[in-house]
């Protein structure tokens, strides 16, 4: 039952992923990847919400929603491929501040989830 909760999560979060990128991404005039860090942060706070929350989840929730679809919202993957863009295109700042912000805010929102998530116990 896992496998099949992780794929459903999953089957919503890569779509999701994907037109959140590029609705993000199309308002910005700038080769900086926004619409990554929008989603891997949107991603780091559910996940770090939902690990917060403790027992209070079935193991078939967080498959569902952790494993699943956060873990196919967020995407190392395209972080990795866009920052080392960023340094062939030489926009070192550009390709610094990727890694930085990105760092950051994705921990930072998964320890404001978590806190939020432990809160709501």
């Amino acid at each position: 039952m896992i496998p099949l909760m992780i794929a459903l999560g999953a089957a919503v979060g890569a779509p999701a992923r994907y037109l959140t990128d590029r609705a993000v991404q199309a308002r910005h005039d700038t080769v900086f990847p926004w619409g990554t860090l929008a989603v891997n942060v949107a991603a780091s706070l559910l996940f770090g919400g939902l690990v917060g929350a403790g027992p209070q989840l079935s193991d078939s929730a967080v498959a569902l929603l952790g494993t699943g679809f956060c873990g196919a919202l967020s995407t190392f993957s395209t972080f990795s491929y866009e920052t080392v863009r960023l340094f062939e295109d030489r926009s070192r700042f550009y390709a610094l501040a990727n890694i930085a912000i990105s760092l950051v805010a994705g921990l930072g929102a998964a320890a404001l989830g978590w806190s939020i998530g432990a809160a709501l116990r």
